[in-house]
């Protein structure tokens, strides 16, 4: 977990530009769903909102360090925010499952994550989870692009990692 020692550790030692990436919606996990959700879809709202909690601390963290070392910058991205609109929006993304591993066992294949030699699924590039934990390579690679390059204001704060390469210190 990150701490302001170790940003300040970071900094000491001469790096100048950071990207802090915020929590994902934890509580849309497979083994969530599958052990606190009624109804295996609907996402556990008290993980959810305690990512909030931590993602709404480390985006005042960004401007924090933007207010107190000049020389550096500091940026946010949403994974959050990016995660849920993957979710909400499933099919502009290409996915099809979003509440299950594509490699897991039990509800949601989310109850005993990957086994060795365990068939996996036919449609991986369509599942948002891998795994019980984990998101797909497919999601991995939505949230990188948008990560980079925002197309959304609320992807990051204050701009995106390609503005973040881009700029002069």
């Amino acid at each position: 977990m990150v701490t302001v020692i170790n940003l300040q550790n970071l900094y000491n030692y001469g790096a100048r530009k950071f990207a802090l990436i915020g929590l994902g919606q934890i509580g849309c996990s497979p083994s969530e769903l599958a052990q606190n959700s009624p109804d295996g879809r609907t996402c556990v709202a008290r993980i959810n909102n305690a990512n909030q909690i931590f993602n709404n601390k480390l985006k005042s963290l960004v401007n924090q360090f933007n207010g107190n070392t000049p020389d550096s910058k500091f940026i946010y991205i949403n994974a959050y925010g990016i995660f849920e609109d993957m979710i909400n929006n499933a099919a502009r993304y290409g996915f099809t499952v979003t509440n299950a591993g594509c490699c897991g066992v039990g509800r949601n294949n989310g109850q005993i994550t990957c086994l060795p030699l365990q068939t996996l699924c036919q449609n991986r590039n369509q599942h948002v989870f891998w795994d019980a934990f984990h998101p797909s390579e497919a999601t991995n690679v939505v949230i990188g692009r948008r990560s980079y390059s925002a197309q959304s204001a609320y992807d990051a704060y204050p701009f995106d990692i390609r503005r973040l390469a881009q700029t002069t210190l």
